[in-house]
């Protein structure tokens, strides 16, 4: 069973999902935040592959991808990075970033390399549904790589119910029309949002993401979802953090409410 499916069938409790960029703050922190994430509880990891123009995310996650590619980080660099990941991180990992430095790493390569290291899955949020079937959906389930499609309030019902039926592992839920970090707090509006997608009665799990920053944002929003994700906030620490492992371990305990 794909780790991923593991974690949503035995979770006792909400399901946090943290994006760290990698190679951020510094070049060499990939596993050092990994292993803290871990250490501090985080259920699934999904570590950002830094691209120069990562549309769906706001400021704070742009910044980092600049700074992480300024200091040298690569896809080479990052499979390099990970590859003793599984020897030190149990839980889940996904990869999220933008479908063109895939497509130049070649998309095969890629998904040899995700199996290698131990990768559960993918984010794409730039990967057209229609391509994924007709060009990668086979190699992908070749390398046990589970693909998850985002959705938005502005989603039809329609296309959420295809994407539920083409997915595994859950649908990431983004929370507004907005970038990432650019909202925080869940309004009355969204919760309208949610409770519909909730009527949908879809076969997948779903996480929201966007504007989820802290416990009292992760409880309401898991309170629609098996969970939610936490991105602009956890990166902000990373830049502000003069003693990373205490600081990363606390961020997330503080969030799931453990001691």
């Amino acid at each position: 069973m794909n780790r991923i499916s593991a974690v949503f069938e035995s979770a006792k409790g909400p399901i946090l999902n943290v994006y760290a960029t990698a190679g951020y703050p510094q070049l060499g922190d990939t596993m050092t935040v990994l292993e803290a994430l871990q250490e501090g509880g985080v259920d699934i990891i999904e570590i950002g592959m830094p691209y120069s123009d990562p549309v769906a995310d706001g400021e704070t996650i742009q910044q980092s991808n600049q700074v992480s590619l300024d200091q040298g980080m690569t896809v080479a660099l990052l499979f390099e990075q990970l590859k003793d990941l599984r020897s030190k991180v149990q839980v889940p990992v996904l990869l999220m970033g933008y479908i063109n430095p895939v497509l130049q790493f070649g998309v095969e390569k890629f998904c040899q390399k995700c199996q290698e290291v131990g990768i559960d899955g993918l984010i794409l949020p730039d990967l057209p549904m229609a391509e994924y079937e007709s060009e990668y959906q086979a190699i992908f389930e070749r390398y046990g790589l589970f693909n998850i499609f985002l959705i938005t309030p502005q989603t039809t019902d329609e296309r959420i119910r295809r994407i539920d039926s083409v997915s595994q592992g859950f649908i990431y839920m983004v929370s507004s029309a907005s970038t990432t970090g650019a909202k925080t707090g869940i309004s009355s509006e969204q919760e309208v949002y949610f409770e519909r997608i909730n009527e949908m009665n879809l076969k997948n799990p779903r996480l929201i993401g966007f504007g989820i920053s802290d416990r009292e944002s992760f409880l309401k929003a898991s309170a629609s979802a098996s969970g939610a994700i936490i991105g602009s906030a956890f990166v902000k620490l990373l830049a502000h953090s003069s003693h990373l492992q205490e600081d990363i371990v606390a961020f997330v305990r503080g969030i799931k409410g453990l001691k």
